[in-house]
C-alpha cells in the first residue's frame, strides 16, 4: 500500500525543489485535507443528527435556514444552512475566561483533544493507496493517538476552577481509560488472526478469507464489543455520564464557549468518524466491495471508478453507517448510571474478551498460524 506522502513527493519532484522542501509541502497538503474532512464531516454529523432526532420524535427539525438555493421547509433538506449559521454563531461569540481560572491551560485543553483525533487520521486508510502514512504499527499508532484526548480533558475540567468541570473530567477520564482495555484487546484479537498490525495488511488478509465480522463467532463478537466500547469512549449516549446535564451541567465542558467549544465540538463528531473507519477497516472488509459477499459483481459502468476512488467509496458507506448507529443509540436507551457503566466494562467486556482472545489464541496454535 503506497502513502499519499510518499506520492506527493514523487508527484512535487519535478520541481527541482531540495527534498526537504519537498517532504514539508508533502506533509501540508494531506493536513489540509484532514482538517476539511474535520469541518465537513462535522457540518454534515449535525445536521444530519439533527434530522435523525427529530424523525424518531416526529419532529420536523431544522426547516428555517436554506442554503446556496435550497430553501427551507419540511422537506429532508430544509433548514440545510442552520449548520453553517450555528457555525457563524460559534465563531463569532463572546469568549469568557472564568476570572480563577487557568487562561492558558484552557486554551491549551481543546486543542490537545483536536490534536489527538487529527493525528489519528494519518495512520486510517480510506482506500488501498489513500493512507497518509502506512505505518507497519498502524493499530498500535491508533490506539496511542486515542488516548492523547484524555490529556485535554483532564486539563479542561482543571483549569477551569470549577467543581461541575472537574468532576466531568474525572468521570470522562475514568470512562475512557476503562474502555480502551476492551477495545485494545478486541483489536488484539484481530491482530493474532491477521498476523499483523498494518491495517492494510488486515484489509488483505479479509479479503483473502473472510470479513472479520463474519469469520467466526469470536471476531463476531469482537466486533461487538468493539464498536459498544468506542460508544462509551466517545461519551455518547447512553455513555454520556460526564456530560450529563441533571447532574454536572455541561460537565467539563461547562466554562467554555465560542471558539474553544467549536473545537471541542469539531473533535468529538471527527472521533465518531475515525472509531467507525477503524471498525469499517478492521471488521467489515476496508475498501472490499459487500457485493462480493452477495457474489454480485460491479457494474461495467463503474469500473472507471474502480481502485481509490470506489474504495473510498465503501469505507466511508460502511463508517458514516456506523455513525448513523450511535445517532440511533441516542434516541432509544436511557442514559446509564456510573456504577452501571463500570460494571460493564470491568465484568462483562473485560473478561468477554480475555476468554474470547484465550480460545482464538489456542485456536491459531493449534492450527498453526499464529507463528507463520
Amino acid at each position: 500500500m503506497t502513502s499519499a506522502l510518499d506520492y506527493l513527493i514523487e508527484l512535487l519532484a519535478f520541481t527541482g525543489l531540495d527534498h526537504s522542501i519537498l517532504v514539508v509541502l508533502a506533509i501540508h497538503i494531506p493536513a489540509l485535507a484532514i482538517f476539511l474532512v474535520m469541518v465537513v464531516n462535522a457540518t454534515i454529523a449535525v445536521y444530519v443528527e439533527r434530522k435523525v432526532a427529530a424523525f424518531m420524535q416526529d419532529r420536523l427539525g431544522p426547516m428555517e435556514v436554506g442554503l446556496f438555493g435550497f430553501k427551507g421547509g419540511r422537506r429532508f433538506w430544509g433548514g440545510i444552512g442552520q449548520t453553517i449559521a450555528d457555525a457563524i454563531k460559534l465563531l463569532t461569540k463572546e469568549d469568557i475566561v472564568p476570572d480563577n481560572a487557568d487562561k492558558k491551560l484552557m486554551l491549551l485543553a481543546p486543542f490537545i483533544i483536536f490534536i489527538g483525533a487529527f493525528l489519528t487520521f494519518i495512520a486510517v486508510p480510506f482506500s488501498e493507496n489513500l493512507v497518509v502514512s502506512d505505518f507497519n504499527v498502524g493499530i498500535f499508532y491508533i490506539i496511542a493517538m486515542s488516548s492523547v484526548g484524555v490529556i485535554g480533558i483532564i486539563l479542561a475540567g482543571w483549569s477551569s476552577n470549577n467543581k461541575w468541570s472537574l468532576y466531568g473530567a474525572m468521570r470522562a477520564a475514568a470512562q475512557i481509560v476503562s474502555y480502551e482495555i476492551p477495545i485494545g484487546l478486541t483489536l488484539l484479537l484481530v491482530v493474532i488472526v491477521a498476523g499483523s498490525l498494518n491495517l492494510g495488511d488486515i484489509v488483505q488478509w479479509q479479503a483473502d478469507n473472510r470479513w472479520f465480522i463474519i469469520h467466526s463467532p469470536f471476531t463476531f463478537v469482537a466486533f461487538f464489543i468493539y464498536f459498544i466500547s468506542v460508544v462509551a469512549e466517545t461519551n455518547r449516549t447512553p455513555f454520556d455520564i460526564p456530560e450529563a446535564e441533571s447532574e454536572l451541567v455541561a460537565g467539563w465542558m461547562t466554562e467554555y464557549s465560542g471558539f474553544k467549544w467549536a473545537i471541542f465540538f469539531l473533535s468529538e463528531y471527527a472521533n465518531m468518524l475515525i472509531v467507525s473507519i477503524v471498525a469499517s477497516v478492521v471488521f467489515l472488509g476496508g475498501w472490499l466491495s459487500p457485493l462480493a459477499i452477495l457474489n454480485i459483481g460491479i457494474p461495467e459502468s463503474w469500473m472507471i471508478l474502480d481502485g481509490p476512488i470506489l474504495g473510498f467509496f465503501w469505507v466511508m458507506l460502511k463508517a458514516l453507517f456506523l455513525v448513523f448507529v450511535m445517532m440511533w443509540f441516542r434516541w432509544t436507551f436511557p442514559r446509564l448510571r456510573v456504577d452501571q457503566l463500570m460494571y460493564l466494562c470491568w465484568k462483562v467486556f473485560i473478561p468477554f474478551c480475555l476468554a474470547n482472545l484465550f480460545f482464538v489464541s489456542i485456536w491459531e496454535l493449534i492450527s498453526g498460524t499464529i507463528f507463520r
